[in-house]
C-alpha cells in the first residue's frame, strides 16, 4: 500500500501506449523544508538550469486539477539571488503541461511559483484573488532569441509549500491520452477501486494518475488492531454510465480458527446511518456518469478478535443491475487498540460518531424533574403546573403561583364567520417517559377531522402538530391559534417585527425578516411561541433563510395579531382564507415554552466572572485578583487554532486547560457548528457525503479551497493567525445532518481526553433538540460544565427570540455584538439583553456596553474588553461587588411591582441589592436628557430605620466621583449615565 512519508516522494509516472508501458519521466513529490514566502503561491516547481543563456526552455508535465491554469501569474525566481526572471514566454499553458521560454538566466537552481496570490491578513472573509497574469515578454527579448532551438530547464521536484498543500498522490491528474488507453484496458460500465484511509479520495470529476498506474481494482487488502474502527474507502468512477440508487451489502468475514467478522460489523456512512433523533435511515446514492464517488466503509473490530487474515467481500452496484464483487482482506494484528483509534485523526474511526446516539434518552435533564400527572389532564413540572382541555392545549399555566392565561388556548377553524365545533377528544395515547409526555388524539365536525400530536418536556417546553382533513369541498374563513393572557402578565413582548418591548395596544405582522417566534410576559412569567413547519427550525441566522411555514403562511394571507383588551392581551397566529378540497390535508405545527426557564441565579452572575482574550486567551496574576472564574478559549490562537475543530490541537489546548484550572478556573471553548476548518482530517470523506454535511455554494475563496475543493461549496470564516497556520473554513449545511451527532460525540471525548469545563457557543445552526443532548452529555461526562450564549442582533433578528428554546440548558447569556446600548430603551434592555424575563443574566460586549445603564440589570462587560479607553473595564465595579457582597445579595429591579426602592422618574429605573441591613442601589437613566429624580423606598422591606441612614456613592474609577446625597435629596443624572449608591445605616 502506498503511502505519503513527510520526505520527498519519488514516484515513476508511466504513459500507456498499446500493449507496453514504457517509463515518461521521474518526478519528485515533496512539503518544502521550510515554507516560502506566502505570496509566492502554495506550490511551485525546482528546476535546474545548467548554463548560463539569454533564454532556456522549460518544459514541465504538472498535472493540474485545479482549474484555469492559464490565468494565473507564472513566477521565476533563482534560488540564490532572489531576482525574478523578467522575461516569460507562453507557448502551451493548461492543466496537463506547461511549455515556456524564459530568459536571461544565469547558471542555478530556480523556483518556479506558478499560483500566486493576494496575502490577506487578520480575520474575516478572504476577498482577494490571485495575482494577474504576469506582463508580456520584451519584444526585443522575443526578436533576440528567434525561433532557435533553446536548451532545457530540468525539473527536480514539484514542492508544496506545507503538508496540507500538498496535492500528491490523490490530485495528480493523467494526461487524456492516457485516461483513454486505461479505458480501453477495462471497458467495464462501472469501476471499482479500494484506496487506503491514508489517501482520501479527493477528486469528483477525475481519477487520480496514481489508479492508472497502480489501479486497484476489486480487491481491497488491509490491516487493522483489535478494538480498532477501521476505516477504508471503495469508490466507483462511472465509466461509461451513471448510477442510479447505488447499493452496497457485505458478507462476514472469516477468519482463523472459524473465527467470523459478523457483516453487521460494517458500515458504509455514504449509503445510511443514524440521524440526529437515533433514527436508521438510508440514503439514496447517484452518480453521474464519469465522476468518482468515494464511498467510505467502517469496520468494527471487536476486542476479542483473533489475530490473523479475515477474508469476505462487498456486493456493489445500482439497486436495479447486476452487483460487482470487491473482495476484501483484513489482517488483524495482536495489538490492543484502547480507544478505537480516536486519538489519531488520520485514521478516521471518528467517522463513527457520524452516527452516535450520545445524549439521546427521555430522561429529564437536571435540574428538571420528571413530569408528574397530577389529574386527568393536569401535569406538574419543575416550577410549572399546566392543566390542558379536552382538546390537548393548555387551559391554565402556573409559574409558581402566578396565573399566565385568561383562558384556553385554542386552535380555532373559522368557516363562515363561525368556529367549527368538534366534538370531544378521542385520545389515543398517552405515555409519559418522565422527561417527555406524548399523546395524540381526535376531533371531528361535519366537514373537518383535525387529528392533534402534542408533546410536554419537563423543562416546559410543549409542542404541537395538528393535521386539518377536509371531509368535504370547504372555503375556510381562517385558522387560528389563540393564546389570551391575564393582562397583569403580558406586560412585554418580543418577535414578529417587534424588538423588547411593551406590549402595544395593537400590532400586526407578517414574515418578513425572516421571523417565527415571539414571546409575551413578565419576568414572572410567560410564553415564548414558535410557528414551525419549514425545513429548518434552528435560529434564523444571516445565513440561513429559511421560507415561512406554508400552513401558517398561506401564500402570504397569514400573519400574527396582539391586541389589549381590557382584561385580558390576545395573541393570534392566523392563515387568511383558503379553499380545501374534500380529503386534502394542512399541517400546523407550532411549540411553546414556558419562561423564566428557571430561578435567576444571582450569585453564580456576581461570582462566576468570565476572562474571554482571543488573542491572550491566559488570564494574569490580576485578573485572578479580580475575581475572573471563568476562562473562554476561543478559536483563532495556538491553543485552539481551527474554527469548530479542536481536535487537531489537543496537545496545545490540553496543557492550556490544566494549567488553568489548577488556578482554580474553569476552561471553555469555542466549539460550533457553524462552519467548518479546512484542516479537519475528515473533510473528504465528508465532502463524499454530496450535501449532507457542507453546505453546496459558488465555491471561491482562500486559494487553498480554490485549488483542492475548487466547486460546490460556501467559503466562511477565515483566519491569517500567521504565514504558516491559515484557518480557512467552509459552511456546513443547515438543518439534521450527520455532522451534529459527530459533534456531540466529540464533546464528551473532549471532556473526558481535555478536561474542557463546557461550550462558549457562537451563534450556532442546531435546534433545542440539539441544546439538549448537549446538555446531556455534559452532565454525564462532568456535572457542572457551563454553557454561555453569544448572538448578534443582527444576524439573528433577536437573539432572545430566536433562542429562547434553548434556555433551559444554558447558564449565562452574551447577547452584545451590535447592540446599541445607548440607544435602546429599557424595555429593550430587560427584554432582549438581560435574560432576567427567562431565568438568566448576562454580560454586555458591543462598545464595551453602558457600564451605568447594565448595572440596573446586574451586567457588565468582561476581562479584558475594552474599546477606545478604559471605561468597559468591569475591575472597579467588581470591586464594588465584593466590597458590598453582592453575591449574597437580594436583587429587587424596577420591573417588580413591590420593588423596595423605586425612582420617581419614569426614564430612570432603579434595582436594589439588599444584603445584611444595607443596600447597593443602581440608579440608570434611559433618556437621552439630564434628569432629576427622587427615591420611593420601603424602608420596612428594607428593614433599615431611615433616620439612621446614609446615601453615599463611592468613587469608582471611569465611572463616578464620591458623594454623599441627603436621602430626601434630589439626584442628578446626565444623559444614559446612573449611579451605584450605598444605602447603610450610620
Amino acid at each position: 500500500m502506498l503511502r505519503i512519508p513527510i520526505g520527498m516522494l519519488l514516484i515513476s509516472l508511466c504513459m500507456f501506449a498499446g500493449t507496453g508501458c514504457m517509463q515518461e519521466q521521474s518526478n519528485i513529490y515533496s512539503v518544502a523544508g521550510e515554507p516560502w514566502p506566502e505570496s509566492f503561491g502554495n506550490h511551485r516547481a525546482v528546476l535546474d538550469i545548467q548554463n548560463d543563456a539569454e533564454a532556456v526552455s522549460i518544459d514541465i508535465p504538472w498535472r493540474r486539477h485545479d482549474p484555469y491554469p492559464q490565468k494565473r501569474m507564472l513566477l521565476l525566481v533563482s534560488a540564490e539571488s532572489g531576482d525574478t526572471i523578467p522575461n516569460i514566454q507562453r507557448i502551451r499553458v493548461d492543466g496537463e503541461k506547461c511549455e515556456l521560454r524564459v530568459g536571461p538566466v544565469k547558471a542555478g537552481v530556480y523556483y518556479f511559483y506558478y499560483l500566486p496570490f493576494e496575502v490577506q491578513e487578520g480575520y474575516g472573509n478572504y476577498n482577494k484573488d490571485y495575482l494577474p497574469v504576469e506582463s508580456a515578454p520584451d519584444p526585443l527579448w522575443l526578436e533576440k532569441i528567434g525561433q532557435e532551438d533553446l536548451s532545457a530547464a530540468m525539473l527536480q521536484s514539484f514542492e508544496a509549500r506545507t503538508e496540507l498543500d500538498i496535492f500528491y498522490p490523490m490530485e495528480v491528474v493523467p494526461f487524456e491520452s492516457e485516461m483513454q488507453t486505461f479505458l480501453e484496458a477495462h471497458p467495464d460500465t462501472f469501476l471499482y477501486f479500494t484506496e487506503d484511509r491514508s489517501n482520501p479520495v479527493r477528486m469528483w470529476d477525475k481519477i487520480p494518475h496514481k489508479w492508472i498506474l497502480n489501479p486497484e481494482l476489486n480487491h481491497f487488502s488491509g490491516s487493522a488492531l483489535r478494538k480498532e474502527y477501521f476505516v477504508f474507502q471503495l469508490a466507483l468512477f462511472t465509466s461509461k454510465a451513471e448510477m442510479e440508487d447505488l447499493q452496497l451489502s457485505f458478507t462476514s468475514l472469516h477468519g482463523p480458527g472459524g473465527s467470523v467478522l459478523d457483516s453487521s460489523r460494517f458500515t458504509c456512512f455514504n449509503t445510511g446511518g443514524t440521524d440526529i433523533y437515533g433514527n436508521l435511515f438510508v440514503k439514496e446514492v447517484d452518480v453521474r456518469q464519469d465522476r468518482v464517488q468515494a464511498l467510505w466503509i467502517g469496520v468494527d473490530i471487536p476486542e476479542d478478535s483473533k489475530p490473523g487474515s479475515y477474508y469476505g467481500s462487498i456486493l456493489v452496484g445500482p439497486a436495479a443491475g447486476k452487483k460487482q464483487e470487491v473482495s476484501v482482506e483484513l489482517k488483524i494484528g495482536r495489538k490492543l487498540l484502547a480507544d478505537r483509534g480516536d486519538s489519531e485523526p488520520w485514521r478516521h474511526s471518528r467517522l463513527r460518531w457520524l452516527n452516535s446516539k450520545a445524549g439521546l434518552d427521555s430522561e429529564p435533564v437536571a435540574p428538571y424533574t420528571p413530569i408528574r400527572q397530577t389529574g386527568e389532564f393536569d401535569f406538574q413540572l419543575y416550577g410549572k403546573n399546566i392543566r390542558t382541555g379536552n382538546k390537548g392545549l393548555p387551559e391554565s399555566i402556573r409559574v409558581s403561583e402566578n396565573e399566565l392565561l385568561n383562558g384556553p388556548i385554542k386552535f380555532q377553524v373559522i368557516h363562515k364567520n363561525q368556529e367549527v365545533l368538534f366534538s370531544d377528544s378521542q385520545l389515543h395515547s398517552l405515555v409519559n417517559m418522565g422527561g417527555i409526555l406524548n399523546s395524540s388524539w381526535t376531533n371531528l365536525s361535519e366537514q373537518v377531522e383535525l387529528l392533534g400530536e402534542g408533546s410536554l418536556e419537563s423543562d416546559g417546553y410543549l409542542r404541537y402538530n395538528f393535521t386539518l382533513k377536509a371531509l368535504q369541498d370547504i372555503k375556510l374563513k381562517d385558522v387560528r391559534l389563540e393564546i389570551p393572557f391575564r393582562k397583569e402578565i403580558a406586560q412585554y413582548m418580543m418577535g414578529m417585527g417587534l424588538p423588547g418591548t411593551s406590549v402595544p395596544e395593537q400590532h400586526r405582522s407578517t414574515w418578513e425578516g425572516p421571523e417565527d417566534s415571539f414571546w409575551v410576559g413578565n419576568t414572572h412569567g410567560g410564553i415564548w411561541v414558535e410557528l414551525r413547519g419549514s425545513s429548518y427550525h434552528g435560529p434564523l441566522l444571516n445565513l440561513y433563510h429559511p421560507a415561512p411555514p406554508e400552513s401558517w403562511d398561506n401564500k402570504g394571507l397569514g400573519g400574527f395579531s396582539i391586541l389589549q383588551g381590557e382584561e385580558y392581551v390576545m395573541a393570534s397566529v392566523y392563515t387568511g382564507e383558503q379553499e380545501l378540497e374534500a380529503g386534502d390535508e394542512l399541517e400546523f405545527e407550532f411549540a411553546m415554552l414556558i419562561t423564566p426557564v428557571k430561578p435567576v441565579n444571582t450569585a453564580s452572575q456576581f461570582l462566576d466572572r468570565y476572562y474571554h482574550n482571543s488573542e491572550q486567551p491566559d488570564p494574569g496574576p490580576e485578573d485572578l485578583e479580580a475575581g475572573v472564574r471563568i476562562v473562554n478559549l476561543h478559536h483563532a490562537n495556538r491553543f485552539n487554532p481551527y474554527i469548530n475543530y479542536p481536535f487537531k490541537a489537543v496537545d496545545e489546548m490540553k496543557p492550556f486547560v490544566e494549567r488553568n484550572q489548577a488556578k482554580g478556573l474553569k476552561v471553555k471553548i469555542y466549539y460550533t457548528i457553524r462552519e467548518l476548518s479546512n484542516h479537519l482530517p475528515e473533510i473528504w470523506a465528508l465532502r463524499s457525503l454530496q450535501g449532507e454535511i457542507f453546505a453546496f455554494g459558488p465555491g471561491g475563496g482562500y486559494p487553498w479551497l480554490r485549488e483542492h475543493l475548487m466547486v460546490a461549496y460556501r467559503q466562511q470564516w477565515y483566519d491569517h493567525s500567521d504565514d504558516t497556520r491559515v484557518d480557512a473554513s467552509i459552511l456546513t449545511a443547515p438543518g439534521d445532518s450527520r455532522w451534529i451527532n459527530y459533534y456531540i460525540e466529540g464533546l464528551g471525548w473532549l471532556i473526558r481526553n481535555v478536561g474542557i469545563d463546557g461550550l462558549y457557543l457562537d451563534d450556532v445552526t442546531f435546534d433545542r433538540h440539539i441544546m439538549k443532548r448537549i446538555r446531556k452529555v455534559m452532565n454525564s461526562e462532568k456535572p457542572g460544565c457551563l454553557i454561555d450564549l453569544h448572538s448578534n442582533t443582527g444576524f439573528s433578528k433577536g437573539p432572545a427570540t430566536q433562542y429562547a428554546d434553548f434556555f433551559p440548558y444554558v447558564d449565562k447569556l452574551w447577547f452584545g455584538e451590535s447592540f446599541m446600548y445607548d440607544e435602546m430603551p429599557w424595555e429593550n434592555w430587560l427584554v432582549e439583553v438581560s435574560g432576567i424575563p427567562f431565568g438568566h443574566m448576562g454580560d454586555m460586549l458591543h462598545g464595551g456596553g453602558n457600564p451605568w445603564l447594565g448595572m440596573v440589570f446586574g451586567m457588565t462587560t468582561r476581562l479584558p474588553w475594552s474599546t477606545e479607553g478604559v471605561t468597559c473595564n468591569p475591575v472597579a465595579i467588581w470591586k464594588i461587588w465584593d466590597d458590598f457582597g453582592i453575591d449574597s445579595a437580594r436583587m429587587h429591579g424596577f420591573w417588580e411591582e413591590d420593588a423596595p426602592v423605586k425612582s420617581n422618574h419614569p426614564m430612570v429605573k432603579a434595582t436594589a441589592y439588599i444584603h445584611d441591613g444595607r443596600a447597593l442601589i443602581s440608579l440608570g437613566n434611559f433618556s437621552d436628557d439630564s434628569c432629576e429624580l427622587g427615591l420611593e423606598i420601603d424602608w420596612e422591606q428594607l428593614d433599615i430605620d431611615p433616620k439612621k441612614v446614609q446615601l453615599r456613592a463611592p468613587e469608582i474609577e471611569n465611572f463616578q466621583e464620591a458623594i454623599t446625597i441627603g436621602i430626601n435629596d434630589t439626584i442628578e443624572i446626565e444623559p444614559r449615565k446612573g449611579w451605584l449608591l450605598y444605602l447603610e445605616s450610620i
